[in-house]
């Protein structure tokens, strides 16, 4: 049924020989990846405070614009990952399963490990006002990148 090698293809081409619902799953959720990074590189501090529910700190001098910067740099990162994903989407389609495992490594740290080392962000807090979104609402992308794996993993079916 799954078919693990498919993970690290001999060959990266543009065929992946698995359901289509992968590919197209996939596609979904590179938009939505695409979409947050977007906001958290050029709108950081809408992203900062209106989604992520951070406070605005203050200080002399301000120590909101070098914030907003590694926010930024963040959401350039995630660009620049989400830029692979669409190539991949685009020229090597045999590389869906790879790309799967790191969205399923990226938003796992975020459910098991992130919360280990740094529980003081994780909750409602003295930096917060509710709850961020990329914790609270975690293990719906996390569960969604597990399913198109392991359907990009699986075997078409022969007709």
């Amino acid at each position: 049924m799954f078919n693990f090698s498919k993970v690290l293809p001999n060959v990266a081409n543009n065929e992946l020989d698995s359901p289509k619902i992968a590919v197209w799953g996939f596609v979904l959720f590179t938009v939505l990846m695409t979409y947050r990074s977007i906001i958290h590189m050029f709108f950081e501090s809408h992203g900062f405070h209106g989604i992520a529910n951070f406070i605005v700190l203050t200080g002399d001098p301000d120590p909101m614009p070098i914030i907003y910067r590694f926010f930024s740099l963040w959401g350039s990162a995630q660009l620049i990952f989400c830029f692979v994903c669409w190539v991949v989407i685009f020229k090597y389609k045999s590389l869906i399963p790879l790309m799967s495992v790191f969205w399923v490594l990226d938003w796992g740290q975020r459910l098991f490990l992130y919360p280990l080392i740094r529980e003081d962000i994780t909750s409602i807090g003295e930096y917060t006002i509710n709850i961020t979104p990329g914790v609270d609402l975690a293990p719906l992308p996390f569960a969604i990148a597990v399913v198109i794996f392991l359907i990009s993993v699986a075997n078409k079916r022969e007709s």
